[in-house]
């Protein structure tokens, strides 16, 4: 845990601030707090493999008796809740060092529908969406300046971008989420330079009134019990002058995979009212970020005309800038390594690789088939793409055109490092 994070933490049943128990057994890399007890005048919780777990339960009490022990190890044990065949096989994965994926961690972690949907979240047509809003609204002047916080921010794809757009100025971005190995994830592989935080939206959430200029919770809000307590803690954690970003509600009016506990447009609009909302068809923003590469915030819809849209973006700002037609094509650049989709089976044929488009279940064709509108069905290049591959010299063996294609498709992916 970062000190700078500690400064941020608030208890969510007291509201006063959390500091550490320097009493207890403290384990430390560099500045750096990665095993400890902090507490506030009603409650302690533990920080575990540097991550503060701001939520009273029994594990979360296990864990704080673990610190105590002085056992660390146990007290991650306890956090990531593995049977022992899981708990040997991640045992062996840490051991490797960097050598272990991302992947590979995910196969442990969550053997399920949801580790399948992680593994590929990097070109799904939620996230497409998703990433080309935030990076539109990132282009308005204060959006990104402070701090950013996803909530619910799962393990940390949309996370990862946030920490891109910002840059290196004064705040940062921190990563919220009920589950603890999704943060462990996110802060070894996908956003490791951002902050973890886990807690309950269930519950207010522990960090400081107005911290943000930007807030996002992506695709889980439905799934949240207490849904108008969390749309206030919203609210107060971006205060008057921030702005809320919520991709991918779904709407009681349409259909959806696994849709939650939904409400109508109206309902959500009406939550968020005093920060004056607006809401963005999720088919139109989709057909213009890929038909045009357009991110359009001046076409908002009234919530009675959505009608059976499956699902719509919120977007809330008390700042103008926010409401434009923005450009975002997609990049090419590489900020992590270059990879193979992994939706992708790769065929090498001596000096050529012929990549075929798999799904990994029907389910998963079933609810993310819209990528076939980016992502073609097979590809034949003259190159071998079963080796590690370098953006400089894959561009140059393809020609840049066909290349640049390549990724503005998704079909070669700026994946974190030790993704596959």
């Amino acid at each position: 845990m970062d000190p700078s994070l500690l400064a941020l933490l608030r208890c969510p049943f007291c509201g006063t601030a959390l500091t550490l128990v320097d009493s207890l057994p403290v384990q430390r890399e560099g500045d750096r707090i990665m095993s400890a007890v902090v507490g506030c005048a009603c409650c302690a919780y533990p920080v575990v493999g540097g991550i503060p777990v701001v939520i009273a339960g029994d594990r979360e009490r296990a864990a704080m008796n673990a610190i105590e022990a002085g056992q660390h190890d146990h007290a991650l044990d306890l956090m990531l809740d593995l049977d022992a065949p899981r708990r040997a096989a991640f045992e062996a994965l840490v051991a490797r060092g960097d050598a272990a994926t991302y992947r590979e961690a995910l196969d442990i972690l969550s053997p399920d529908a949801e580790g399948t949907y992680f593994v590929h979240r990097l070109s799904d047509p939620t996230f497409v969406t998703a990433s080309a809003v935030l990076r539109a609204i990132a282009q308005a002047s204060g959006t990104v300046d402070g701090w950013v916080v996803d909530v619910c921010g799962g393990a940390g794809h949309l996370t990862r971008l946030l920490t891109d757009l910002r840059g290196n100025g004064p705040g940062g971005t921190i990563i919220a989420d009920l589950y603890y190995w999704k943060l462990w994830l996110a802060a070894r592989f996908t956003a490791p330079r951002a902050l973890p935080v886990c807690c309950d939206a269930n519950d207010p959430l522990p960090l400081v009134r107005g911290l943000a200029s930007l807030v996002m919770l992506s695709d889980a809000f439905p799934y949240i019990w207490r849904r108008r307590a969390l749309a206030e803690e919203l609210m107060r954690l971006v205060g008057p002058g921030g702005t809320l970003v919520m991709p991918h509600l779904h709407s009681a009016l349409g259909e959806n995979f696994s849709a939650g506990m939904t409400l109508t447009p109206a309902g959500y609009a009406d939550l968020f009212a005093p920060h004056s909302p607006r809401l963005f068809p999720d088919s139109v923003l989709f057909d213009d970020v890929v038909e045009r590469a357009t991110v359009d915030l001046t076409r908002h819809v009234a919530p009675d005309a959505l009608g059976t849209e499956p699902s719509f973006t919120l977007v809330a700002s008390r700042e103008p800038g926010v409401f434009a037609r923005r450009q975002v094509p997609p990049s090419t650049a590489v900020s992590g390594t270059l990879a193979v989709n992994p939706l992708y089976a790769v065929h090498r044929d001596g000096p050529s690789s012929t990549l075929t488009l798999q799904f990994p279940t029907p389910e998963y064709e079933e609810e993310f088939g819209a990528c076939r509108r980016y992502l073609p069905e097979s590809v034949a290049l003259a190159a071998d793409l079963t080796a590690p591959l370098d953006a400089g010299r894959l561009r140059a063996a393809l020609g840049a055109e066909v290349y640049d294609d390549l990724r503005r498709r998704l079909v070669l992916i700026d994946a974190p490092p030790r993704y596959c």
